[in-house]
């Protein structure tokens, strides 16, 4: 999935001018987290999140009275703090790549350009809705997880396995385990009336099916 599909395009942006005090009612009021700021020719020059402005609120412990410290904030603007150096991606881009942006940036909200325009914005809630959404979570389902040896044909066994009892995989991911090299664990979701049948199927095969927390692994690791 390419996030042009869950980006927001019903932005709301602010000018370079706009004060900390307006940028502030305007997070408030539209319930967001973040702000791009836009130049007169509508180009992106910048990007403040609500972090940033409580960041670089005054302190309560100022000796300003009230009244001084409300004059001072509106007169301070967002081109005085908001991050200039933003990290943007094009809308040909995966979710999942999003999400390694995200993190390799410790950031939590990119905008989506098309070309050189300003075209939405995606945030780390949106990617985990949809990964959330992948993986199929839900509680009418019910969890199984096979640790398998990394090699060619164990997910085609497993599915068949699953294929020959009638039992439909609602979802499915792999997940290489790097305290134990060369192992995969193949986490799957089946409907909560076949997991037991699952269960015994896939350990008629030979699968050690791990379905809840379990501190230690040694007993579900292959052979």
């Amino acid at each position: 999935m390419y996030i042009d599909r869950i980006m927001h395009t019903d932005l709301i942006t602010v000018s370079p001018r706009t004060t900390l005090v307006q940028a502030r009612d305007i997070i408030e009021k539209n319930r967001i987290d973040h702000l791009l700021v836009v130049n007169d020719k509508q180009k992106l020059v910048g990007i403040i999140s609500d972090r940033d402005l409580k960041q670089n609120w005054a302190s309560p412990a100022t000796s300003l009275s009230t009244h001084e410290l409300n004059y001072l904030l509106t007169k301070v603007e967002v081109s005085m703090i908001m991050i200039k150096t933003v990290v943007t991606v094009p809308t040909s881009t995966t979710i999942e790549r999003a999400a390694l942006i995200m993190q390799q940036h410790r950031i939590s909200a990119l905008p989506v350009m098309e070309e050189d325009r300003l075209a939405g914005i995606i945030t780390s809630t949106d990617v985990m809705a949809v990964l959330l959404q992948a993986i199929g979570i839900s509680d009418e389902s019910i969890r199984l997880s096979i640790f398998v040896s990394d090699s060619i044909g164990k997910l085609a066994e497993v599915a068949s396995t699953l294929r020959d009892q009638g039992i439909n995989i609602q979802s499915l991911f792999c997940w290489p385990d790097n305290r134990y090299p060369g192992v995969t664990e193949i986490v799957l979701r089946v409907a909560n009336q076949d997991g037991t049948k699952a269960l015994t199927a896939l350990n008629d095969k030979g699968f050690k099916v791990k379905t809840r927390y379990e501190k230690d692994l040694t007993p579900f690791l292959p052979v």
